[in-house]
């Protein structure tokens, strides 16, 4: 027991089928030349088997799902390290009730997030589809840009359904634009609304009122459709709403219904209820939304940066100590995590990470 190595292991889907690492910017560096730490990835299953997992210390998760039999019998396992903030393909309460603690890596996410949704508003606002398609089309398109007036943002509400990590940062980007700023969220942190000048108001109030809405919410049995018909209602005509946080926050049938109406001038979707969506989705013949495919944070630096959270995270339990982001934070008061954080501390404790 005292010989045995911290052993962690990754998700099959950070590799290529030819072996190669999927996300070359996801530097595995500190795992390589950390003594006493051995790692390998695991054969790429979705959702991940019990099995694979037995004699593993800690996994780095990608995309594939970690439900309750994905839970190893050994009660080795520590430590689920999530490779982002979303952990909805994660099942929280079996990781808990096995000890073990659910890490997410808000800051790898939070600027890079943070930026696509400033990159959609001003996209939406800028028209600047249009007005590429206006280009592409010669003298006619050119003709007619007068037809497609921008929207300015000094003075307009901007929205967030929701002010954590990365609506916050939203915030403290949109600085500059000089916009009034709104936000809804139960569990709003108050001193941080008040440094940032955003006045917290209703649900309802906050679709009436913005002029571009944006979701940054996690999605959760009480957020689910969160948006929709009645609320999308609520919504001004010349509004826009954007979504960067999980596909089913929004109803997409209505928000189809309200596009294709034109009752809100448009949409900026990162994220769709279902990914990728059916070729005949209404969603994606409309011309008043911009599309991505749940990629628009996508950099190198954001990558970098989820890897960095997640490394820092499986050495913070081989070294003994707590790790950063942990989702599910009554499992650290557990008397099992006590024992294994105890036990990794005493073998592992006096390395330098």
């Amino acid at each position: 027991m005292a010989d045995r190595p911290f052993r962690v292991a990754l998700s099959g889907d950070f590799r290529k089928p030819d072996g190669s690492p999927t996300y070359p910017d996801f530097d595995l560096t500190p795992l390589d030349t950390t003594p006493g730490l051995e790692w390998a990835y695991l054969e790429s299953r979705n959702p991940l088997n019990a099995d694979q997992l037995e004699d593993f210390d800690a996994l780095i998760l990608l995309i594939h799902k970690f439900d309750a039999g994905s839970v190893p019998k050994s009660g080795r396992l520590s430590v689920v390290a999530r490779f982002g903030v979303g952990y909805d393909t994660v099942d929280v309460k079996a990781c808990s009730d096995a000890g073990i603690a659910l890490c997410i890596t808000p800051d790898g996410v939070r600027r890079p997030v943070a930026v696509s949704v400033v990159t959609f508003m001003l996209a939406l606002t800028g028209k600047l589809m249009i007005k590429d398609q206006l280009t592409r089309q010669g003298p006619d398109g050119f003709g007619r840009r007068s037809e497609h007036m921008g929207v300015g943002l000094v003075g307009r509400t901007l929205g967030s359904l929701g002010i954590g990590n990365i609506g916050a940062e939203v915030f403290r980007m949109a600085k500059p634009f000089d916009m009034k700023f709104i936000a809804h969220d139960p569990f709003a942190d108050r001193k941080v609304a008040e440094e940032l000048g955003i006045e917290l108001v209703g649900l309802e109030d906050l679709f009436r009122r913005a002029d571009i809405l944006s979701v940054s919410c996690p999605l959760t049995p009480e957020t689910r459709h969160i948006v929709n018909a009645e609320r999308l209602a609520l919504m001004k005509p010349t509004a826009y709403l954007i979504n960067t946080a999980r596909g089913p926050i929004v109803d997409q049938k209505a928000l189809t219904k309200v596009l294709q109406e034109r009752r809100i001038a448009g949409a900026g979707l990162d994220v769709l209820e279902l990914e990728p969506p059916d070729a005949d989705d209404p969603i994606l013949k409309l011309d008043n939304v911009i599309l991505a495919p749940h990629a628009l944070c996508w950099t190198d630096q954001c990558f970098a940066g989820n890897g960095a959270a997640d490394v820092r995270a499986v050495l913070d339990v081989m070294q003994g100590r707590e790790p950063r982001g942990v989702v599910n934070r009554d499992v650290l008061g557990t008397e099992v995590w006590k024992r294994r954080l105890a036990g990794y501390a005493a073998r592992f404790g006096g390395q330098e990470a």
